[in-house]
């Protein structure tokens, strides 16, 4: 075989190759078979199926350049894709193998499946917590305020018109919220609200025959430039009892600095006859929605027929005025029952009576407050402290079963050299020899294309023949063009 190879000629074995390639054919690989331990493999001269001619006596520096150059290729693909590698749950997954090896490592698998279940606990509870902060989330807390009055009567020894000639008194309105243990305990580290921030407008009316029409009331209403304080201060000359009447307009609505998602709608009262059929006073336009959508659905006022409609009783027919009516008409039937809050109102007597005393009187009333649950769950979404020591301890984990894993392969590695050292060492010399024509992007069997045969064989007649038709399609193609172009 070796004679005939170099008896052809070189444009010979370019002609087959050229042939093989225009034809496409395609041809089953013959089994890669290992040469003897003893044989020189020659040195490749063409490249199957098109590849490039080489001489014989093809430079060895180059070709080992080239093969290393390719090996640092793809040594450094396969180090980029380890680091931009995604580690996944499956990673950390023992494989069978070492768990018979093992039989402790069965601990480590129910730890896994119950971190499973954990985790999965706990992203429902984190999207349970983002739905729940959307909603604007209050609490009733008390806040007491303190109505003091403090009476200065005229000194004997003051001249001209001084402050101290004429007798006056002085109202102080403040208040805090009272603090329950678990208030105490979250809202320490909070700064304090202030007193006017839990209402709207504040209106202190005096005793009208006492200071006239246009000195007996003193008002305060919010406005957008508003400065929070904590209390009020009224002072007026006088050295007689006087009736007094504090109203106070709650502010139902959150602050304005706050999102607009988690502002609460404004709060309203309702007319008499529905406040006593829904039980309810004073509360939202969508929760007095709800709650009449309550009520049709337990006296089941839903016509069957007709789905929008709603068939009144007598109850709903004395509060609308209508016996039937639709779904869509709710909230314009609705507007005229909603009325706007009523303020809270404070009789109060302002002592004169004995030189310096202050007087204190306290009343409760009930407001709505951010719930201190609401800051917890904020601090429990944004924390990062815990997803990161949990991300180092995967990274350990993974790691450790990386390590295992390769000393799994190392250890069946040995043991297979151990128990048949003949046959290891035969299949590691064919897997080696697979890998260095990977490596090399050999294709083919280098060895029998050496030989004049390979050339002989059944494929290589069809192969010139589609070669030949191919050409002549070609030809023909070219002269049909050129005298349809001729022609026009």
């Amino acid at each position: 075989g070796s004679r005939f190879v170099r008896q052809a000629s070189r444009r010979e074995r370019r002609f087959w190759l050229q042939t093989m390639q225009q034809a496409g054919m395609q041809r089953p690989f013959p089994p890669s078979g290992y040469p003897h331990p003893g044989m020189q493999q020659m040195p490749q001269r063409m490249h199957p199926y098109g590849g490039q001619m080489r001489p014989a006596g093809g430079s060895e520096s180059s070709r080992s350049k080239r093969q290393a150059d390719s090996r640092s290729k793809q040594q450094a693909a396969q180090q980029q894709s380890q680091r931009g590698k995604k580690k996944k749950v499956a990673d950390r997954i023992l494989p069978q193998r070492v768990r018979d090896l093992v039989p402790e490592s069965q601990a480590y698998m129910d730890l896994l499946a119950f971190e499973r279940k954990l985790d999965s606990t706990i992203m429902r509870k984190r999207l349970d917590i983002q739905e729940a902060l959307k909603r604007p989330m209050k609490q009733k807390r008390k806040l007491r305020v303190f109505l003091s009055n403090t009476f200065y009567p005229a000194k004997p020894d003051a001249e001209g018109e001084e402050e101290g000639n004429v007798a006056s008194w002085e109202l102080r309105v403040e208040g805090r919220l009272l603090d329950d243990g678990i208030a105490t305990k979250h809202d320490s580290h909070k700064t304090k609200r202030k007193f006017s921030s839990f209402f709207k407008s504040l209106v202190i009316e005096l005793d009208r025959e006492l200071y006239g029409p246009d000195n007996h009331l003193v008002e305060w209403h919010r406005t957008l430039t508003t400065q929070e304080t904590d209390g009020f201060q009224v002072k007026r000359p006088g050295d007689r009892d006087v009736r007094c009447t504090v109203l106070l307009m709650l502010d139902y609505q959150t602050k304005k600095a706050q999102p607009s998602s988690f502002q609460q709608p404004p709060q309203y009262k309702l007319d008499p006859r529905l406040a006593r059929l829904l039980g309810i006073h004073t509360q939202t336009r969508p929760v007095v929605i709800n709650a009449l959508w309550q009520y049709i659905k337990t006296h089941k006022l839903q016509d069957a027929h007709e789905r929008e409609y709603i068939n009144c009783d007598r109850y709903l027919q004395q509060i609308f005025e209508c016996p039937r009516m639709k779904f869509s008409e709710i909230p314009q039937r609705l507007s005229p029952l909603l009325l706007p809050p009523d303020p809270i109102v404070i009789n109060h007597i302002i002592s004169c009576s004995g030189p310096d005393h202050k007087k204190t009187a306290c009343y409760d009333i009930d407001v709505e407050v951010d719930d201190t649950l609401k800051t917890q769950m904020n601090s429990f979404l944004l924390s990062t402290a815990s997803q990161q020591e949990i991300a180092t301890l995967d990274n350990k984990i993974h790691e450790t079963v990386e390590t295992i894993n390769q000393l799994k392969v190392q250890r069946d590695f040995m043991l297979g050299f151990a128990k048949e050292p003949q046959s290891f060492i035969n299949q590691w010399l064919e897997s080696q020899c697979r890998d260095l024509k990977t490596m090399t992007d050999v294709v083919g069997s280098p060895e029998e294309e050496r030989h004049a045969e390979f050339y002989h064989l059944p494929w290589a007649g069809e192969a010139v023949c589609r070669y030949f038709y191919g050409k002549v399609q070609q030809k023909r193609a070219e002269l049909e063009q050129a005298l349809s172009v001729r022609n026009t």
